[in-house]
């Protein structure tokens, strides 16, 4: 990012970012400055890519008019602890509208790539069209500027994600990476590809400890372009912290935003793997396809049920002090760290364990490790297989598949190892598609097809209108089991007035565990020159979420594809320690009165203004 100086105050015009667009159909490369026409295109992530993508009309996620930005955060890069995000940003092959048309999508994720790309001088790639054969795109950054260039991939084809990184690793060694596995070269079979993404801790170790963008099939969408990785190689800025950052980077790594995900020995809740406890005790972790049983099962993947057979150990993303990260291995008989296993976080654990109804740790690890080596989405897979299980449990004499059904491991393996290697392409379209073939719609899990994260749809009214994933882009899965308010007016303002602000992060640049106020966030963009207030901020980041329910109402989706799987509507799970609310009448009710809200919103909406213009 440049800023100009004699520019008027608070002209974003004033403000250029680098792009890079790749056909790769042709080879071509231009490489540009571009000025910014709103503060979301200031601050980055899916607050720009989705002005790009909202002047483009797809039909087909995987036709080569849907272009693939991968960009970053105005903090990736930074002093700022966690400024490490990286965006992928496309039409999603998952999300679609009952009419069929895909709808835009972000992905993000952590490691080290997203610093290395701004680092090489570049703030956003954008990949057009397909090439005719695999490559891997290789960033450089030089003394005239960053230096990309295409090269062949077929060396990599066939392996894990972590190998594939490995492999590149070996090639140049001053990089970070970001690849797809065996399911994104087989995304026309495999809808829920992700791309990994290097770390430290994976480079060093050659331990598979990826982080992930996997949500909606961003991985699918960069191997139906043919691009099997991406390499940004640069020489590290790391300059001496200011006070006030270093005072900001201490807040983040011990203060109460970021509490949940530390360690308990440094006053934190244990991470993301915490959330069984709390849950646990109103019956709503997931069991069973999104059934809690209320019979004490989940108890047996808490953490501390695991010590004992496990060294359980909190590692980090670059220069994070949070340590999210909780990684298995296996205990020696004198108690010492043996093997890497996993790494346990709340979404594929569940999702591949309780939800699945397999309750023992030796046979969940190579599960969620199986996921990741071969680059799925945990959620999306974890949530399709167990509408499977559910299925074949109702359907005992006619099931489906290798007829698995709840708690039977070695058979959900096989389903894992299928869809992953593009052998199981019903499976691999997700479970909107998957349920509509099968004629049983009413307890696939998923809003607008994009399958439910780990957290029950009776106590989340809220899902519909998440934009990137229920838990990602809709703060509200948690409000229930934590303030316990079933009001329609509380719910109201839960959605339109708190919970659409859990995407501010996702233009900053920042991992959402930072747990920055609105206060802190907007002081922490001063470290990188730019002075805005909380309520600029605010407006900034509401803008960006109205813009992606217009882009979404742009794409065919209509008031009755923002709903909740029916069995939630209709039939009550009495096993949940919270009163039923989540009734047709309740969501019809609450549905009007979110709409006239958000239709208030996008029609206020500024319009999208071509970049010629500028």
């Amino acid at each position: 990012m440049r800023f100009l100086t004699n520019g008027a105050p608070g002209d974003p015009r004033t403000v250029l970012y680098r792009r890079c667009v790749i056909d790769l159909a042709r080879g071509a490369i231009t490489i540009g400055e571009v000025p910014c026409r709103n503060l979301e295109e200031v601050l980055g992530g899916f607050g720009r890519s989705f002005q790009y993508l909202g002047l483009r009309d797809v039909t087909d996620a995987f036709g080569v008019e849907n272009p693939m930005v991968v960009n970053t955060g105005l903090l990736t890069g930074s002093n700022v602890m966690t400024g490490l995000r990286t965006y992928f940003s496309a039409y999603s092959p998952l999300k679609v509208s009952d009419k069929g048309l895909p709808s835009a999508i972000w992905s993000a994720g952590s490691g080290k790539f997203g610093s290395k790309l701004k680092w090489a001088g570049l703030d956003e790639v954008i990949l057009e069209q397909k090439a005719d054969h695999p490559v891997i795109i290789v960033i450089r950054e030089s003394d005239n500027g960053p230096q990309v260039e295409l090269k062949p991939a077929d060396h990599l084809l066939g392996k894990y994600c972590h190998e594939k990184i490995l492999t590149l690793y070996a090639e140049y060694p001053n990089a970070h990476f970001a690849a797809i596995g065996p399911a994104g070269e087989h995304f026309d079979a495999c809808y829920y590809a992700a791309i990994a993404l290097s770390t430290e801790n994976l480079l060093k170790t050659g331990d598979d400890k990826c982080r992930w963008a996997g949500r909606g099939g961003m991985g699918a969408v960069l191997g139906s372009k043919n691009v099997i990785g991406i390499v940004a190689e640069a020489t590290d800025r790391t300059v001496p912290l200011s006070p006030e950052t270093r005072a900001l980077n201490k807040e983040i790594a011990t203060g109460p935003g970021s509490r949940k995900f530390r360690e308990k020995s440094r006053g934190g809740l244990g991470g993301t793997w915490a959330n069984y406890e709390p849950l646990e005790q109103f019956h709503m972790v997931p069991q069973n396809n999104f059934r809690p049983t209320g019979d004490g099962k989940p108890e047996l993947m808490f953490r501390d049920a695991l010590e004992d057979d496990f060294v359980i150990k909190a590692e980090s993303c670059y220069r994070c002090g949070i340590n999210c990260h909780k990684n298995i291995y296996e205990r020696k008989a004198d108690g010492t760290k043996g093997e890497y296993r996993a790494k346990f976080d709340y979404e594929p654990l569940n999702l591949l364990s309780t939800n699945a109804g397999v309750h023992d740790p030796h046979q969940v690890w190579p599960l969620v490790a199986l996921v990741d080596h071969l680059g799925m989405d945990s959620i999306s897979c974890g949530t399709t297989i167990t509408y499977v299980l559910d299925y074949n449990a109702r359907h005992p004499d006619t099931p489906v598949f290798n007829g698995a059904t709840f708690g039977d491991a070695d058979k959900i393996r096989e389903l894992i190892e299928l869809v992953g290697t593009g052998q199981l392409p019903e499976l691999g379209q997700g479970s909107k598609r998957l349920s509509e073939q099968l004629g049983e719609t009413s307890y696939a899990m998923h809003c607008k097809g994009m399958e439910l994260p780990a957290y029950v749809p009776d106590t989340n009214p809220g899902y519909p209108w998440a934009i990137a994933g229920g838990h990602m882009s809709m703060g509200t899965y948690m409000l229930v089991a934590l303030e316990g308010d079933t009001s329609l007016d509380y719910w109201v303002k839960a959605i339109t007035e708190r919970g659409l602000y859990m995407v501010r992060d996702d233009l900053l640049g920042v991992c959402k565990f930072s747990g920055l106020n609105s206060e802190t966030a907007a002081r922490s963009l001063g470290e990188v020159g730019l002075q805005v207030t909380k309520a600029e901020l605010q407006g900034a980041v509401k803008r960006a979420f109205i813009r992606a329910l217009w882009l979404e109402r742009k794409q065919g989706f209509v008031r009755d594809d923002y709903t909740l799987p029916s069995q939630v509507l209709d039939r009550p799970n009495q096993a949940i320690d919270a009163a039923p609310f989540v009734t047709r009448e309740f969501f019809a009710a609450l549905s009007d009165r979110v709409w006239e809200v958000f239709d208030r919103e996008i029609a206020n909406l500024p319009p999208l203004e071509s970049e010629a213009a500028l």
